[in-house]
């Protein structure tokens, strides 16, 4: 079956556009202002009913195939609040170009997932941390307030049904030194992580650089980077099975330290099974590096690191958590114990406006356990109490803040946090 656009055109007058105040300017150099259907013409193609051809003409006594036919007839599918004899008109219509709307579909759903291969989510921050130690080497005071911000962008490309490629890319701005963030002389823009990911069932497999975070302690001991691979498996018992090598120079105060550089070999095997409200973890991490055994705080004259945790966090009700970690390195001689005891109420979501979130904690962090807290309330070698809260004043959009009454754990002398970000996520 052929139509004509001049006819297909009177269909879709029908179909809800002809009681409509025509207004529109006309696109179509072939059909002049005096013709009959100007009127008409413009206004669906201003509704994108009709689209033309690209050479700015109408063609109004071209045939068009059912395909062309049946893609008018889904755009009045799509229209809102149509009479009621318009609706049974579509419902003829729909049935009568059944075969082709189907295939239309299909045609559509794979033109979709095809240009959706990449996905691009995104996140700005900004940082302002001011420290205060008392008594300390190099003691930190209002002086010394320091802020960074950071530009994130994470591309997820499909590969097929199972497996994806994950990126970081990463620009910040952050104090060179003490100095405030006041030039672009800082900026360091990087490609700070990729990998492959696969899903097969319970199992999931990641090869590349990656994130290592220590889930088994929700972070107390690392939140870091790791070239290598990754396993998880299992339902209700899970484990996440690590091993590659990581940088140490990454985390801070290992670097410059023995004769080894600055990477270590890593392993690592995790374990979370919940009890009800009750999920509980255990993990142990192993790292071997020369820097260990010249690093002046380590104690002792080993090159490997035997750090363990256990612990887990109980759910009294949507609003209230409480969560605790004990972790330990086996191989140190000082600073080698962390522990936190953490109470949430509530949590902000970031794309529900108005929700906020608050936390009282006390942690104990020594630096020869936790290479690369993720804690931004407490920092390596410190040990005190912390409270915190953040708010989603506006969708995607969230305020935080903190501040630690503490002590560090080598001169036991005050030592006093107060942070605060801003976020915002895409």
């Amino acid at each position: 079956m052929k139509k004509t656009l001049a006819a297909a055109l009177t269909t879709a007058l029908v179909l809800g556009a002809a009681s409509t105040t025509f207004a529109a300017a006309n696109p179509f150099s072939d059909v002049p202002a005096d013709h009959w259907a100007y009127d008409a013409v413009s206004q669906l193609a201003k509704d994108g009913v009709i689209e033309g051809y690209g050479d700015t003409t109408f063609q109004g006594n071209k045939n068009i195939t059912r395909y062309e036919m049946a893609q008018m007839v889904a755009k009045a599918m799509a229209k809102a609040n149509v009479s009621t004899n318009d609706a049974a008109l579509i419902d003829k219509l729909k049935a009568e170009f059944s075969d082709e709307l189907n295939n239309l579909g299909v045609r559509v759903a794979n033109l979709e997932k095809n240009a959706d291969k990449v996905k691009w989510t995104g996140m700005f921050r900004y940082d302002y941390t001011s420290p205060k130690f008392s008594g300390h080497d190099g003691a930190f005071d209002k002086a010394n307030r320091t802020s960074n911000a950071k530009f994130r962008l994470y591309p997820d490309a499909e590969i097929n049904d199972h497996w994806h490629v994950q990126a970081r890319l990463q620009a910040k701005w952050s104090p060179a030194g003490d100095a405030h963030m006041a030039s672009d002389s800082t900026t360091d823009t990087s490609l700070s992580y990729a990998y492959a990911e696969g899903k097969y069932g319970d199992v999931t497999m990641d090869f590349g650089k990656m994130r290592l975070f220590s889930d088994a302690d929700e972070g107390m001991l690392l939140d870091t980077m790791f070239s290598g691979a990754k396993v998880s498996f299992g339902n209700q018992l899970k484990a996440i099975v690590m091993g590659g090598r990581h940088d140490l120079g990454q985390d801070g105060y290992w670097t410059g330290y023995g004769n080894g550089g600055d990477t270590a070999d890593y392993a690592s095997l995790q374990l979370l099974y919940p009890f009800g409200k009750l999920n509980t973890s255990a993990a142990y991490h192993y790292l071997k590096s020369a820097n260990f055994k010249n690093y002046k705080g380590y104690g002792k004259t080993e090159d490997e690191a035997d750090l363990w945790t256990v612990g887990g966090r109980y759910t009294f009700d949507k609003n209230a958590a409480l969560a605790g970690f004990y972790g330990q390195n086996a191989d140190a001689d000082s600073f080698d114990k962390s522990g936190s005891v953490e109470f949430d109420y509530k949590g902000s979501e970031a794309a529900n406006q108005g929700t906020w979130g608050a936390y009282a904690a006390y942690r104990h962090v020594g630096q020869n356990v936790s290479f690369a807290t993720t804690y931004d309330d407490m920092w390596e070698n410190m040990k005190g109490y912390a409270v915190g809260a953040s708010y989603v004043p506006f969708k995607n959009i969230i305020l935080s803040t903190s501040y630690t009454a503490g002590k560090t754990l080598d001169t036991d002398k005050d030592a006093n946090l107060v942070f605060g970000r801003v976020k915002v996520v895409w």
